[in-house]
Protein backbone atom coordinates (compact mmCIF):
# COMPACT_ATOMS: atom_id res chain seq x y z
CA UNK A 1 0.00 0.00 0.00
CA UNK A 2 3.19 2.54 0.85
CA UNK A 3 4.65 2.12 -2.42
CA UNK A 4 1.73 2.13 -4.06
CA UNK A 5 1.19 5.34 -2.33
CA UNK A 6 4.83 6.95 -3.28
CA UNK A 7 3.67 6.00 -7.03
CA UNK A 8 0.67 8.16 -7.12
CA UNK A 9 2.36 10.58 -5.12
CA UNK A 10 5.75 10.20 -7.89
CA UNK A 11 3.14 10.37 -10.70
CA UNK A 12 1.29 14.09 -9.24
CA UNK A 13 4.31 15.47 -8.97
CA UNK A 14 5.12 14.70 -12.64
CA UNK A 15 2.27 15.92 -13.43
CA UNK A 16 2.32 19.04 -12.02
CA UNK A 17 6.00 19.74 -13.20
CA UNK A 18 4.84 19.08 -16.44
CA UNK A 19 1.78 21.31 -16.52
CA UNK A 20 4.12 24.13 -15.04
CA UNK A 21 6.44 23.16 -18.11
CA UNK A 22 3.53 23.83 -20.01
CA UNK A 23 2.36 27.04 -18.81
CA UNK A 24 5.95 28.37 -18.80
CA UNK A 25 6.57 27.15 -22.46
CA UNK A 26 3.19 28.88 -23.51
CA UNK A 27 4.72 32.84 -21.93
CA UNK A 28 4.15 34.70 -25.41
CA UNK A 29 6.09 37.48 -26.73
CA UNK A 30 4.94 40.72 -28.25
CA UNK A 31 7.27 44.05 -29.74
CA UNK A 32 5.59 47.32 -30.61
CA UNK A 33 2.31 45.22 -31.18
CA UNK A 34 3.53 42.47 -33.06
CA UNK A 35 3.85 38.70 -31.92
CA UNK A 36 7.09 36.81 -32.07
CA UNK A 37 7.40 33.51 -33.27
CA UNK A 38 6.34 30.50 -30.56
CA UNK A 39 9.59 29.60 -30.99
CA UNK A 40 10.83 32.86 -29.04
CA UNK A 41 11.64 31.71 -25.43
CA UNK A 42 10.12 33.25 -22.47
CA UNK A 43 10.50 31.78 -18.87
CA UNK A 44 10.38 32.65 -15.01
CA UNK A 45 14.22 32.50 -13.71
CA UNK A 46 14.86 33.39 -10.01
CA UNK A 47 11.81 35.24 -9.86
CA UNK A 48 12.13 37.03 -13.13
CA UNK A 49 10.96 37.12 -16.58
CA UNK A 50 14.27 36.16 -19.01
CA UNK A 51 13.22 35.98 -22.65
CA UNK A 52 15.79 34.89 -26.00
CA UNK A 53 17.05 37.84 -26.78
CA UNK A 54 17.96 37.69 -30.55
CA UNK A 55 14.54 37.67 -31.44
CA UNK A 56 13.46 40.88 -29.74
CA UNK A 57 16.67 42.80 -31.31
CA UNK A 58 16.13 41.21 -34.65
CA UNK A 59 12.01 42.24 -34.55
CA UNK A 60 13.48 45.81 -33.74
CA UNK A 61 16.44 46.09 -36.31
CA UNK A 62 15.57 44.10 -39.74
CA UNK A 63 19.49 44.70 -40.28
CA UNK A 64 20.96 43.42 -37.27
CA UNK A 65 23.35 40.42 -37.36
CA UNK A 66 24.47 38.50 -34.95
CA UNK A 67 27.82 36.94 -34.40
CA UNK A 68 29.90 34.20 -32.17
CA UNK A 69 32.95 36.16 -30.48
CA UNK A 70 35.27 35.05 -27.96
CA UNK A 71 32.68 33.02 -26.05
CA UNK A 72 30.06 35.92 -26.36
CA UNK A 73 26.82 36.22 -28.69
CA UNK A 74 27.30 39.51 -30.17
CA UNK A 75 24.23 41.57 -32.10
CA UNK A 76 25.09 44.82 -34.59
CA UNK A 77 23.13 46.65 -35.86
CA UNK A 78 23.27 50.77 -36.79
CA UNK A 79 23.34 52.62 -33.67
CA UNK A 80 23.22 49.28 -31.44
CA UNK A 81 26.02 46.91 -30.50
CA UNK A 82 24.97 44.32 -27.70
CA UNK A 83 27.16 42.02 -26.04
CA UNK A 84 25.35 38.61 -24.22
CA UNK A 85 28.22 36.39 -22.64
CA UNK A 86 26.20 33.55 -21.38
CA UNK A 87 27.07 33.58 -16.69
CA UNK A 88 28.34 36.81 -17.18
CA UNK A 89 25.94 39.51 -14.85
CA UNK A 90 25.91 41.88 -16.89
CA UNK A 91 24.97 42.64 -20.41
CA UNK A 92 26.84 45.11 -22.66
CA UNK A 93 25.32 47.19 -25.05
CA UNK A 94 27.25 50.51 -26.69
CA UNK A 95 29.44 49.87 -24.53
CA UNK A 96 27.01 50.23 -21.08
CA UNK A 97 26.93 47.94 -18.47
CA UNK A 98 23.83 46.53 -17.15
CA UNK A 99 23.46 44.54 -14.16
CA UNK A 100 22.07 40.82 -14.87
CA UNK A 101 22.22 39.82 -10.96
CA UNK A 102 20.66 35.56 -11.79
CA UNK A 103 23.52 35.79 -14.51
CA UNK A 104 22.62 35.60 -18.57
CA UNK A 105 21.16 32.58 -18.80
CA UNK A 106 21.06 29.77 -21.60
CA UNK A 107 18.61 27.04 -23.06
CA UNK A 108 18.19 24.85 -26.25
CA UNK A 109 20.44 26.94 -28.13
CA UNK A 110 19.19 30.46 -26.90
CA UNK A 111 20.74 32.94 -24.93
CA UNK A 112 17.97 34.66 -22.17
CA UNK A 113 18.34 37.70 -20.68
CA UNK A 114 16.20 39.21 -18.38
CA UNK A 115 13.20 41.16 -20.16
CA UNK A 116 13.38 44.23 -18.35
CA UNK A 117 17.13 44.80 -18.69
CA UNK A 118 16.76 44.02 -22.52
CA UNK A 119 14.26 46.81 -22.71
CA UNK A 120 16.72 49.56 -20.94
CA UNK A 121 19.43 48.10 -23.41
CA UNK A 122 17.17 48.36 -26.39
CA UNK A 123 15.79 51.89 -25.33
CA UNK A 124 12.36 51.03 -24.12
CA UNK A 125 9.79 49.45 -22.16
CA UNK A 126 8.26 46.13 -21.03
CA UNK A 127 5.37 45.31 -19.22
CA UNK A 128 3.45 41.69 -18.68
CA UNK A 129 -0.18 40.94 -19.73
CA UNK A 130 -1.37 38.44 -16.83
CA UNK A 131 -4.54 37.82 -18.52
CA UNK A 132 -2.87 36.50 -21.56
CA UNK A 133 0.85 35.46 -20.21
CA UNK A 134 2.64 37.78 -22.55
CA UNK A 135 5.55 39.34 -22.45
CA UNK A 136 5.24 43.28 -23.98
CA UNK A 137 8.30 45.37 -25.36
CA UNK A 138 7.17 48.84 -26.37
CA UNK A 139 10.35 50.01 -28.05
CA UNK A 140 11.43 53.67 -29.72
CA UNK A 141 14.11 52.02 -31.36
CA UNK A 142 16.73 54.32 -29.82
CA UNK A 143 18.92 52.31 -27.58
CA UNK A 144 21.50 53.52 -24.56
CA UNK A 145 23.51 56.49 -25.40
CA UNK A 146 27.19 55.15 -25.93
CA UNK A 147 29.43 54.59 -23.21
CA UNK A 148 31.85 56.95 -23.93
CA UNK A 149 29.66 59.79 -23.85
CA UNK A 150 27.48 58.55 -20.72
CA UNK A 151 29.89 58.38 -18.13
CA UNK A 152 31.90 60.96 -16.60
CA UNK A 153 35.27 60.22 -17.38
CA UNK A 154 36.79 61.82 -14.10
CA UNK A 155 34.49 59.99 -11.90
CA UNK A 156 34.54 56.62 -14.00
CA UNK A 157 38.79 56.87 -13.25
CA UNK A 158 38.41 57.19 -9.46
CA UNK A 159 35.73 55.03 -9.03
CA UNK A 160 37.33 52.41 -10.41
CA UNK A 161 40.26 52.75 -8.72
CA UNK A 162 39.05 52.85 -5.20
CA UNK A 163 37.22 50.14 -6.23
CA UNK A 164 40.10 48.34 -7.12
CA UNK A 165 42.03 49.49 -3.86
CA UNK A 166 39.43 48.19 -1.43
CA UNK A 167 37.61 44.99 -2.75
CA UNK A 168 40.18 44.13 -6.10
CA UNK A 169 40.05 40.42 -4.94
CA UNK A 170 36.51 40.22 -3.84
CA UNK A 171 33.37 38.93 -5.97
CA UNK A 172 31.83 41.42 -8.27
CA UNK A 173 28.66 41.95 -5.85
CA UNK A 174 31.81 43.19 -3.23
CA UNK A 175 33.26 45.70 -5.83
CA UNK A 176 29.50 47.40 -6.72
CA UNK A 177 28.76 47.31 -3.40
CA UNK A 178 31.88 49.69 -2.30
CA UNK A 179 31.13 52.04 -5.14
CA UNK A 180 27.73 51.99 -3.82
CA UNK A 181 29.01 53.71 -0.96
CA UNK A 182 30.73 56.11 -2.44
CA UNK A 183 28.00 57.45 -5.18
CA UNK A 184 25.57 57.11 -1.51
CA UNK A 185 27.81 59.30 -0.33
CA UNK A 186 27.72 61.50 -3.52
CA UNK A 187 24.30 61.90 -3.15
CA UNK A 188 24.59 62.72 0.72
CA UNK A 189 24.41 65.89 1.96
CA UNK A 190 26.95 65.72 4.60
CA UNK A 191 29.88 64.76 2.06
CA UNK A 192 31.05 65.91 -1.04
CA UNK A 193 29.27 66.57 -4.03
CA UNK A 194 32.13 64.30 -6.40
CA UNK A 195 33.33 61.32 -6.46
CA UNK A 196 36.70 62.39 -6.46
CA UNK A 197 35.88 64.53 -3.39
CA UNK A 198 34.24 61.62 -1.57
CA UNK A 199 37.60 60.08 -2.05
CA UNK A 200 39.89 62.33 -0.87
CA UNK A 201 37.62 63.89 1.99
CA UNK A 202 40.37 63.92 4.78
CA UNK A 203 40.98 60.45 7.25
CA UNK A 204 37.73 58.08 4.87
CA UNK A 205 39.78 55.57 2.30
CA UNK A 206 43.45 53.74 3.42
CA UNK A 207 43.91 53.70 -0.12
CA UNK A 208 44.21 57.27 -0.37
CA UNK A 209 46.31 57.80 2.71
CA UNK A 210 48.45 54.78 1.68
CA UNK A 211 48.87 55.41 -2.23
CA UNK A 212 47.38 52.39 -3.48
CA UNK A 213 44.32 54.50 -4.75
CA UNK A 214 46.78 55.25 -7.90
CA UNK A 215 46.70 51.68 -8.56
CA UNK A 216 45.81 50.61 -12.47
CA UNK A 217 42.33 48.97 -11.57
CA UNK A 218 41.90 45.22 -12.76
CA UNK A 219 38.89 45.02 -15.37
CA UNK A 220 36.46 43.61 -13.34
CA UNK A 221 37.26 47.16 -11.51
CA UNK A 222 36.54 49.37 -14.10
CA UNK A 223 33.15 46.94 -15.15
CA UNK A 224 32.37 47.14 -11.51
CA UNK A 225 32.24 51.03 -11.61
CA UNK A 226 30.62 51.32 -14.84
CA UNK A 227 27.79 49.01 -13.33
CA UNK A 228 27.35 51.74 -10.57
CA UNK A 229 27.40 54.49 -12.60
CA UNK A 230 24.07 52.07 -14.48
CA UNK A 231 22.86 52.22 -11.18
CA UNK A 232 23.46 48.30 -9.94
CA UNK A 233 22.85 48.45 -6.85
CA UNK A 234 24.27 45.48 -4.15
CA UNK A 235 24.65 47.83 -1.03
CA UNK A 236 21.20 49.35 -0.58
CA UNK A 237 21.99 53.11 0.69
CA UNK A 238 25.12 51.63 2.75
CA UNK A 239 27.59 55.01 3.36
CA UNK A 240 30.46 52.96 5.21
CA UNK A 241 31.87 49.26 5.30
CA UNK A 242 34.95 47.80 7.05
CA UNK A 243 36.64 44.02 7.29
CA UNK A 244 35.45 43.10 10.31
CA UNK A 245 38.44 40.77 10.41
CA UNK A 246 40.90 43.88 10.31
CA UNK A 247 38.22 46.13 12.06
CA UNK A 248 36.18 44.16 14.98
CA UNK A 249 34.67 46.85 17.07
CA UNK A 250 34.45 49.79 14.41
CA UNK A 251 32.84 52.66 14.42
CA UNK A 252 30.21 51.67 12.17
CA UNK A 253 29.53 48.31 13.29
CA UNK A 254 28.79 50.16 16.59
CA UNK A 255 26.48 53.27 15.56
CA UNK A 256 25.13 52.31 12.31
CA UNK A 257 23.25 49.63 11.20
CA UNK A 258 24.34 46.84 8.87
CA UNK A 259 22.81 46.45 5.30
CA UNK A 260 25.18 43.39 4.00
CA UNK A 261 27.97 41.28 4.15
CA UNK A 262 29.70 40.70 0.66
CA UNK A 263 33.14 38.50 0.78
CA UNK A 264 35.09 40.39 3.45
CA UNK A 265 33.25 43.65 3.85
CA UNK A 266 30.29 44.44 6.06
CA UNK A 267 28.02 47.52 4.65
CA UNK A 268 26.16 50.17 6.51
CA UNK A 269 23.83 52.48 6.00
Amino acid sequence: MQKRLSCLALALMMALSAQAAAAESSIGVVVNGTQLSTATMAKRIYENTYVSYWPVVAALYPDAVVTWENGQSVARASGLTLSAKPGAKYLVVNGRYLYVPDGIQTQDGSILVPARVLAEALGGEVGWDAVNQIVVFQCSGTPLAWGDTFYNSESLYWLSRIINAESGNQPLEGKIAVGNVVLNRVAHPQFPSTVKGVIFQSNQFTPVQNGSINRTPNEESVIAAKLCLDGANTAGNSLYFVNPAVSPNSWASRNRTCVATIGQHAFFA
